[in-house]
């Protein structure tokens, strides 16, 4: 049974009794770097309050082309007919590592992968969402004590998009090449996926904790509405 101050709270504030009722939503797009089980959008998902319905749908194996050419975007828009059961949906987009030469379908940091963003990024706002763009999750290779993160020029062309489009940009890939090259390899080793599927990319449970809380607390000051969603 509800108390009379709660029926006065109703009665006074009937829109923040609706906004607390409805949640934000945030849909993560990008590649297995984000993806459940080998990505870091397991671990930021945690780390954002019950208040957030948090949509992983990223896709593994996908650059800026093959998630538009594959059916991966056309889910995301589908999402998006739903807006109205959310107070907010707010779309994170991270690409880059299968825009790389010899990949499948790569895109040209300099023409063709730009491009995409941009339309990615005004496509989603055309249905009603609010996107942020996230630089490529940095590799874990090392060469002489020294990381090698030849990512730097997809990095640079989601800077330079969000830049344009005046969207928040999340700048994980100098964070985490930062953090990588502190840690060094031997440390490194362990965010990734366990035996048989070590590799220096993806990410294990470990990893998945260590970057999502980092784009977490990277979001906490790229977008500070969304502050009070993110855990202390």
């Amino acid at each position: 049974m509800r108390t009379l101050f709660s029926i006065l709270v109703l009665i006074i504030f009937p829109s923040l009794a609706s906004a607390q009722a409805v949640p934000v939503r945030i849909i993560l797009v990008g590649d297995s770097t984000v993806a459940p089980n080998n990505g870091w959008g397991p671990g930021f998902c945690r780390d954002v309050t019950a208040q957030v319905a948090c949509v992983n749908m990223a896709k593994n194996g996908r650059s800026t082309n093959s998630y538009r050419a594959e059916g991966s975007w056309k889910e995301v828009m589908d999402a998006l007919q739903h807006n109205a059961e959310f107070s907010a949906t707010w779309v994170f987009i991270q690409f880059g590592h299968n825009d790389q030469p010899g990949k499948p379908r790569p895109a040209d940091p300099a023409t063709e992968f730009p491009a995409n963003l941009r339309q990615y990024v005004r496509e989603f706002r055309e249905a009603g969402a609010r996107p942020v763009l996230i630089t490529s999750l940095t590799r874990r290779t090392f060469k002489d004590g020294k990381l090698e993160d030849n990512l730097g020029p997809w990095a640079d062309a989601t800077r330079k998009v969000a830049s344009e489009e005046k969207v928040p940009v999340l700048d994980l890939n100098s964070d985490s090449a930062a953090a990588v090259q502190k840690m060094g390899s031997v440390e490194a080793d362990k965010l990734a996926m366990a035996e048989p599927s070590f590799d220096y990319t993806h990410l294990g449970e470990k990893g998945a904790v260590f970057f999502g809380r980092m784009v977490a607390d990277e979001l906490s000051h790229a977008v500070p509405e969304l502050r009070p969603y993110i855990k202390p």
